[in-house]
Formats: C-alpha cells, structure tokens, sequence
C-alpha cells in the first residue's frame, strides 16, 4: 500500500511560494505543487486568476469567521473540500502518477 503513495513523483510533494496581495497588502503563501496545482484548477474554474480567487477567499473567511489562524492550512482543506465534492480533475485522486 505504501508504495503507492512513496512512489509519487517528489515534484507533487516540493513546495514553492507565491507572492501575492491579500486586503491590498503584499504576501508570500508557501504551498505543495500538488496543492498550487488544485487551487490553480479551482480560480479557472471559477473564472478568474489564482490571486483573484485566494483574495476573495480571503476575504469571504475574514467576513464570516475573522483572521484565520493558518491561512495556508485553510487552502490546502479547500483543496480537499473540491476533491471531495469533484470540482477537480481526477488526476488528483490519484497519489501516484
């Protein structure tokens, strides 16, 4: 069993960051490519860019609940929440390539 997820290409796993503007101010959010790879899928299917979408994201979370304690972990359950709900491609099901 285990192999099937240690077998994964180390490039799903690495993680870069991406600048961006959230409430007008500058920041950096450090995530999984496999994760920047959902978040990226669900702002097109949404219609708008991937800082767009992770704004208004930012935004809706600040209205309803306040600051979140870790933003970034809120993303990746976004993530989730999609693949759960099947708003991404399959190719995200799959741990292994």
């Amino acid at each position: 069993m285990c192999q099937v997820f240690a077998g994964q290409n180390p490039a799903r796993y690495a993680s870069s960051t991406r600048r961006l503007r959230l409430n007008g101010q500058s920041t950096s959010i450090r995530l999984e490519n496999s994760f920047w790879d959902i978040v990226d899928q669900i702002a097109a299917a949404e219609g708008v860019s991937t800082p767009s979408f992770i704004s208004k994201l930012h935004s809706e979370v600040l209205e309803l609940r306040g600051e979140p304690e870790n933003f970034t972990s809120l993303l990746r359950c976004a993530c989730l929440v999609a693949l759960e709900r099947g708003d991404v491609g399959d190719r995200y099901l799959m741990a292994a390539e």
